[in-house]
């Protein structure tokens, strides 16, 4: 890993003097920096001649990753963020910032905008420390994590819409690592892609339909509904032929509509079937003559 140094010579009667002095000057404590003995004290003979004071070098490394926790450190100090405490942890092109501590849930900001501005203000600190790209990540409270599945889940939502609806969405600005996640996710819908347009804070990220894929998606007509050469209305049935709804008032069902009601409201659906109404038989009045019961019996002829 690329670092520098700072050092400071300290000089002094004693050894522990010397360091003293050598921290005064990089103003750090004898706990923070690495001390190396240049010169051992040595006393003057007979007390009038020779005689050398202690000599220590005191140096500390500065790495990226200690650069940007030192700058943050001094930023969230001015902010009112007392006793955070910042844990580094190396990764590789970089160092994630782990913060915790109490009360600094205002470190994050309305959907992570503190924390992105901290963020990208430490990272131009560290690429400061050797004029190269190390990647610096702030993170409190499992921030990032959430967040991320959050835009995971939002971009999966809106690529199968753009499938289905065969229309392009547009995201709200967001900063190049979440929109690095929108496009990874995207790609993982087949029939979506995704670009990103604007420029600077207004940047943001647009869903659309892979028009290299064939689409199952209807175009929709103007003023209706979309378009389908499979639907029929209800004023036509099966067959081809004009049904009861569409043949107006007082028409009759058809002969084998009328033999099973539930048939009908099948074929066709809100229209309730109308069954023949039922006539009240009257008695039938029998006119013929009133016969005895056994009728005139004849004598055959010849007997």
């Amino acid at each position: 890993m690329s670092f520098l140094e700072r050092e400071a010579i300290g000089i002094g009667a004693t050894i522990e003097e010397a360091q003293q002095a050598a921290c005064r000057q990089l103003g750090m404590e004898t706990h923070e920096v690495e001390f190396e003995v240049l010169q051992m004290p040595e006393k003057k003979k007979f007390g009038l001649f020779g005689g050398a004071p202690a000599k220590v070098r005191a140096y500390i490394s500065i790495t990226p990753a200690s650069a940007a926790a030192d700058y943050l450190r001094e930023i969230l100090e001015k902010m009112g963020a007392q006793g955070v405490q910042i844990n580094i942890e190396e990764v590789e092109g970089g160092a994630v910032l782990n913060l915790s501590g109490d009360n600094i849930g205002f470190i994050i900001g309305h959907r992570g905008e503190t924390l992105d501005a901290l963020q990208y203000l430490t990272g131009l600190v560290a690429n400061h420390v050797d004029n190269s790209y190390y990647r610096i990540t702030i993170n409190t409270g499992n921030y990032r994590e959430k967040r991320e599945k959050t835009l995971e889940s939002l971009a999966r939502k809106m690529a199968i819409k753009a499938v289905k609806t065969g229309r392009n969405s547009s995201l709200e600005p967001m900063n190049p690592y979440e929109r690095r996640i929108i496009h990874t996710t995207v790609q993982k819908v087949n029939g979506a892609i995704s670009w990103s347009e604007g420029e600077n804070m207004g940047r943001h990220v647009v869903i659309g339909p892979d028009p290299k894929v064939k689409q199952s998606f209807r175009p929709r007509r103007e003023g209706g509904r979309p378009r389908n050469n499979n639907f029929r209305s209800r004023s036509q049935s099966q067959d081809g032929t004009k049904g009861e709804a569409a043949a107006g008032a007082g028409t009759q069902p058809r002969p084998e509509i009328k033999k099973n009601a539930a048939a009908y409201e099948k074929i066709v659906p809100g229209i309730p079937a109308q069954p023949k109404p039922v006539q009240e038989k009257k008695p039938v009045k029998d006119e013929s003559p009133v016969s005895p019961l056994y009728g005139k019996i004849e004598p055959k002829k010849g007997e």
